[in-house]
């Protein structure tokens, strides 16, 4: 992967949260980051620089990472609806993390960080993005992680109809 290339927003109003990121990002290669301290300021920050990837925390003050991904994949005027977006949290409890899943976050990064797990996130979010989906309350993802080909259940989506009768 081309590192080097990648314009990232992080947006996180812990500053050593963002330092630490930024150092990981630029010890991989990433030259272009740009900082945001919550989901205004990283909405502003998209509408004056085109962004690939989008690191955010989900904890933030007074526009969360949660709110701060609904307007970007919502809103008429969003800079870009289709940027992948990593959720970074030390919330992991399953509640927030569907939360999150349901506002259109593309991966999660648990604290405490690492490298290796940076890389991971990236590497998944940018070489195997998931197809993006818009239901009656939802654009964002697909959500569905994995394909079962044991579940027998009622397969709701018109690609699965398609895909049946192919």
């Amino acid at each position: 992967m081309r590192y080097d290339l990648l314009r990232i927003l992080l947006v996180d109003d812990n500053h050593h949260m963002r330092v630490l990121l930024t150092e990981i990002l630029r010890a991989l290669g990433v030259v272009h980051i740009h900082e945001a301290n919550d989901g205004a300021e990283g909405l502003q920050v998209m509408r004056d620089h085109p962004i690939d990837l989008i690191m955010t925390d989900l904890s933030m003050q007074p526009l969360d990472g949660i709110d701060f991904v609904r307007l970007l994949r919502n809103s008429p005027d969003s800079p870009n609806q289709l940027a992948p977006v990593i959720m970074v949290t030390g919330h992991s409890t399953f509640a927030r993390v569907n939360e999150a899943r349901d506002a259109g976050v593309s991966e999660f990064l648990t604290k405490p960080l690492t490298a290796r797990v940076v890389v991971e996130r990236l590497h998944q979010a940018i070489e195997h993005p998931r197809p993006f989906v818009r239901s009656g309350d939802y654009f964002g993802p697909d959500r569905r992680r994995r394909v079962d080909p044991a579940y027998d259940g009622p397969r709701r989506r018109a690609s699965d109809a398609q895909s049946r009768s192919a």
